[in-house]
């Protein structure tokens, strides 16, 4: 009795799945077409990115042979191809920060500074944006904007650029008179220089010619 009645639940089992089967069936084939049309889109939208990203690096690789070749105008031709059909690449950012060390060379503050503030915009992880707001900090500093640098070196992670951005916050706090603020930036960036970096001469040259307050003198 007991093997009759398990396989008559079987069989109900067997007759209850054909039915769900049965009115289900549209459903079911509409599931497998989208699964089909995902798998598919996906593959299709790598292809894409992948193509994308090999046509800004070529895009780049002639923009940086251009800068080097001193062919500005081509230089600035393919600078705004790639920001504006591939801003989204890294490919474009990395030419806006070439393009701002290009201007800063020529003595153009204000444009490096347009350059980086669209790198700024575009930049895609915490690195690049760490790297961005520490040469923004410099441009700053190099046009008198003391302040405005330091709180671009506030959106430098600690754990990117270390040295850099203490040694460049110790000129900007020097720049504003807070000489002790000053030191101790100058003393936070000897401590990520190894001693027989060349950066650490300079950096402790920087530290030694700050004014010693009048108290310090007279004690």
């Amino acid at each position: 009795m007991r093997m009759a009645f398990e396989v008559l639940d079987e069989h109900e089992q067997g007759e209850l799945v054909r039915k769900w089967l049965h009115t289900n069936a549209m459903s079911i084939a509409i599931g497998i077409v989208v699964g089909l049309l995902l798998i598919f889109g996906y593959q299709q939208w790598k292809a894409r990115e992948l193509r994308t990203l090999s046509e800004a690096a070529l895009q780049y690789s002639a923009f940086t042979e251009a800068v080097d070749a001193k062919r500005p105008d081509d230089a600035a031709r393919i600078a705004e191809t790639l920001r504006k059909d591939y801003a989204k690449t890294a490919f474009a950012t990395l030419t806006a920060l070439r393009q701002a060390a290009v201007q800063v060379e020529k003595g153009d503050l204000a444009a490096a500074s347009a350059d980086l503030d669209w790198a700024s915009q575009s930049a895609g992880n915490d690195a690049m944006k760490s790297l961005i707001a520490l040469r923004q900090a410099r441009v700053s500093l190099a046009k008198g904007d003391a302040e405005v640098a330091l709180g671009k070196l506030d959106q430098v992670a600690k754990a990117d650029f270390p040295a850099q951005a203490s040694e460049l916050r110790g000129d900007a706090l020097a720049k504003l008179g807070r000489n002790d603020d000053a030191r101790l930036a100058y003393a936070e960036a000897l401590t990520h220089l190894d001693e027989q970096s060349p950066e650490r001469a300079y950096v402790e040259m920087k530290q030694g010619s700050l004014p010693v307050a009048v108290e310090q003198k007279k004690s």
